[in-house]
């Protein structure tokens, strides 16, 4: 099971972006981590198809998609189109998730399941022989740059232990308020696909990224 590092493009420089992504992109990024936002699941809208597969052209990046979308099955080809390589939806904001990451799986996309921070761990278990990576959000979903919840780190705990279990060497991914004082904590956790936007793109983009790549495979 690799540590992958997963920039978010949620806290880099718009003005910027296909600059930026390109110096991720060459000192250690393994994925590109893009937030889709719709204003219903969550308050904020951010960006979609056009951003997506804008950046397409700019790099070859695993495109790792987290939709913050309600019912997004209605937008799965869209967005297989527009270059994404992996789609992950929210447990909350489906009627039907199996439904749903069959539909992303039948694309040739590999599928994500996240849960937000009130969510049980025990909903991986509806959709645990469908999913590629479990996604357990350690922030409230929908805004960039807000202080880890504490209480995550037996979640994620929890959630290792549940594919564990089931004999599933599992991508375990963490989002939202990972920093170079709590990485190597939240990793001894379980979680081996680090989403981090602030850390990253604030500051020396280039030396952010280097470290924590660095910091993440030894």
């Amino acid at each position: 099971m690799k540590n992958l590092l997963c920039p978010s493009i949620l806290s880099a420089d718009f003005a910027r972006l296909g600059e930026q992504v390109r110096i991720v992109a060459d000192n250690g990024a393994d994925y590109l981590h893009i937030d889709v936002m719709d204003g219903i699941f969550v308050p904020q809208i951010s960006f979609g198809m056009p951003v997506i597969k804008s950046l397409r052209k700019v790099t070859d990046l695993f495109f790792d998609v987290h939709l913050m979308v309600t019912e997004p099955i209605r937008y799965i080809d869209d967005f297989a189109g527009c270059g994404a390589d992996g789609l992950t939806i929210h447990m909350e904001a489906c009627d039907d998730p199996r439904a749903t990451l069959e539909r992303i799986k039948k694309r040739g996309l590999k599928a994500g399941a996240a849960i937000s921070p009130g969510t049980p761990v025990e909903r991986f278990e509806e959709v645990y022989d469908l999913i590629d990576m479990a996604l357990v959000m350690t922030v409230n979903p929908g805004l960039g740059g807000q202080k880890y919840i504490e209480s995550s780190n037996p979640r994620i705990m929890q959630t290792r232990r549940l594919f564990k279990d089931k004999g599933i060497d599992m991508d375990i991914q963490v989002d939202g308020g990972i920093t170079r004082d709590n990485i190597e904590r939240v990793m001894s956790c379980g979680a081996n696909v680090i989403v981090m936007g602030s850390s990253v793109f604030e500051g020396d983009v280039a030396g952010n990224t280097e470290y924590f790549a660095r910091k993440m495979k030894g």
